[in-house]
Formats: C-alpha cells, structure tokens, sequence
C-alpha cells in the first residue's frame, strides 16, 4: 500500500470522474477522500457509484462552499482519523483528470515520511496547449509572488500538491475559501519556512479547461487581493504618517513662529518626524506585519532602518545629481520609491518577521 492519502474536491463531476477514481483506487493509495462540494441532485449516482470503490471515502458539503473550504474540510477530516493520521502525507488533486496516474504517483514517492514540506507539481506554460488567460495569469501571479514574498513558484496555480502530514494543522484556518485559499497556503510555506519542492508534470488542459469552475474575474480578484493586501496596507500607513509628517511640521512651525528661521525650521523637522515614525512603527507592527515580537525587539531595528534609507536617499540622489544634471525633485522620486519598495522587504522579512 502507498502510505499517501489522495484528497479530491470536486463540483459536478463530469462523466469521466468515476474512472480517475477507479485508476486511483488501483494504485492502493491509503485512501481517496472526495469532497463532493454542493454538487447538484443529478450528479448524486456519480458519487454513489464513487463510494463503492475500495478506499474511497466521501465527504459532503450541503452547499458550494469553494474550493478552500473543500481542501480544509478534508485537511480537518484526516487528522480526526486514527488509520488516516499515520500517513506519510496528503496529495490533492483536481478533478477534472488533467492530473495523470504517473505524475500523482512521482509526488507519493516524494513523500517519504520526512516532514515540514510542501511538492508542487509544476507545469510548463510555454507549451502551444496552454490556454491564453492560464499563461497570462499565472505568469502575473508568479512575478508578484517572486516581488512580494521574495520566492520564485514556477507554478502557482497547480492544483497538484503534496504536503508532509505536519503541515496540515497550518492550513486549516488560514484564510480564504475559493482557490484564493491555494495562494494563501503557498503565503503560509513560504512564511513557516516549509521546505518548498518542485517537480515538472504533464501539461494537461482538457477541452481548453472548460470544465473548471474558476471565476475570471472575482476569482483573480480574490487572489490579487490576497497576495497585494499587505502591501496595500503598508502604502496606506505610509501615506498616513506623510500628512501626520507634513501636519505636524507645520503645526510646530506656527509655534516657534517667533524663534529664529533655522531653528525653527529644524525643531519642527525633528519634531515632527519623530511624531510620524512612531506613528508609523505602530501601525506596521501591529496592522500591516503583525508582529508578534514585543516592541523593543522591533524599534530599533525599524530606526536604523530609517536611518539607512535617509542616507541611502541623500546619497543616491546626490550621486544620480552629478552624473546626470537632472532635477534633485525628479531624482528623489525616483529613488524614494525604489527604496520604498526595498523598505517593505526588509520591514516584512526582518524587522517585524516573527
């Protein structure tokens, strides 16, 4: 028997269903569990007949509850279960048959028992058969991954993944119930520092995968919402402590009206910075990264960083000003942002990463 449990989501299967569960069964996996995802009444002997076939198990949701909500029901159902919860480890699967016997078999054989790993099957995209809107929204969806997350996924949209037994109290309550559920577990390994595999697969798309139940439109919504929400998050608080920054300069400059211009002018500079970074420590701590860390673990990592960009600012823009002659205004836009950028990086990955 192949130590591996094979964890199927489906939603009105097509005919072809039952005999991909039949040549499962013949590869005497530990067991096959089928999510039968709110299907409608007339696909309901398709499950009967699926039930009946050695190993299978079926798990029912009464209504569409999307794909996450399927993956997790059934991550949920194997550790509950005594003769499942010994496994060397999970494979899910897509339904439709794109997935063939030899690449679920090569996945099984990866997992070996050792744990904290996550395979991905992945597929080429530069083959003719691939779907135009599949090779463009996963080549999208891999750039931002690679420019967010600092991880490079060849595929981040494969259905086909096999996961250590370990892994899966991780993912049952992570966030999201459609496929943005399949974004946020590889968000998850990536931040659990899980062992992340990946093994080239067939690339398979049955009748220009017009079976798939995927939503052009909500659906990559979802997963772009998921993958840039923490960025988004970080411009905003960022933006925020600029109008605090600007607010209080000139709050502290009506003050010290009557002090002379320099001194004035600096006072409300230092005065007013410090207001909006502590403003700004606070918010990405607490609301954009979530830092579990106590407060004097973070803060001094964050000024140092503060300090760094400031001179990595004067000294870029002062540099590009000799060399090119260009307004230091234009320069300093430019250079802001691209260390702007690198600031979420190293406030995500270091200051704030628990």
């Amino acid at each position: 028997m192949k130590n591996c449990v094979i964890v199927i989501p489906v939603l009105n299967p097509g005919n072809g269903f039952i005999e991909y569960v039949k040549s499962l069964s013949s590869e005497d996996f530990k067991s096959i569990i089928i999510i039968n995802d709110g299907s409608s009444e007339e696909k309901q002997p398709i499950f009967d007949e699926c039930e009946q076939i050695e190993n299978v198990r079926i798990l029912q949701h009464a209504v569409n509850l999307g794909k996450g909500r399927a993956l997790k029901s059934a991550f949920n159902y194997i550790l509950n279960e005594t003769d499942l919860c010994q496994a060397n480890g999970v494979i899910t699967v897509d339904a439709d048959g794109q997935h063939t016997m030899s690449d679920v078999l090569m996945l099984c054989r990866e997992l070996s028992g050792e744990g904290n790993k996550l395979i991905l099957g992945v597929r080429s995209f530069d083959n003719e058969n691939v779907p135009t809107p599949n090779r463009l929204g996963n080549t999208i969806t891999r750039k931002l991954f690679n420019l967010l997350y600092g991880k490079h996924i060849t595929d981040t949209q494969t259905g086909l993944r096999g996961f250590s037994l370990d892994v899966l109290p991780h993912l049952i309550d992570l966030e999201g119930e459609r496929f943005n559920y399949e974004t946020n577990v590889l968000i998850a390994a990536v931040r659990k520092k899980l062992t992340i595999e990946e093994i080239p697969i067939d690339t398979v798309y049955i009748n220009e995968n017009e079976s798939s139940h995927f939503r052009p439109f909500q659906d990559s919504f979802e997963i772009y919402w998921l993958l840039l929400k923490n960025f988004i998050k970080f411009m905003g608080v960022s933006i925020t402590s600029f109008l605090i920054d600007i607010s209080l300069f000139q709050l502290f400059v009506f003050i010290l009206r009557f002090t002379f211009d320099r001194r004035r002018i600096v006072i409300a500079t230092v005065l007013a910075r410090a207001g909006s970074s502590l403003f700004n420590y606070s918010m990405n701590r607490s609301f954009v990264f979530k830092s579990k860390k106590k407060w004097n673990k973070t803060i001094i990592g964050y000024y140092l960083l503060v300090i760094a960009e400031g001179a990595l600012s004067a000294g870029s823009v002062y540099l590009l000003y000799r060399l090119t002659g260009f307004r230091e205004v234009l320069l300093k836009v430019g250079v802001d942002l691209v260390i702007f950028l690198i600031s979420y990086r190293i406030q995500k990955l270091v200051v704030f990463k628990d």
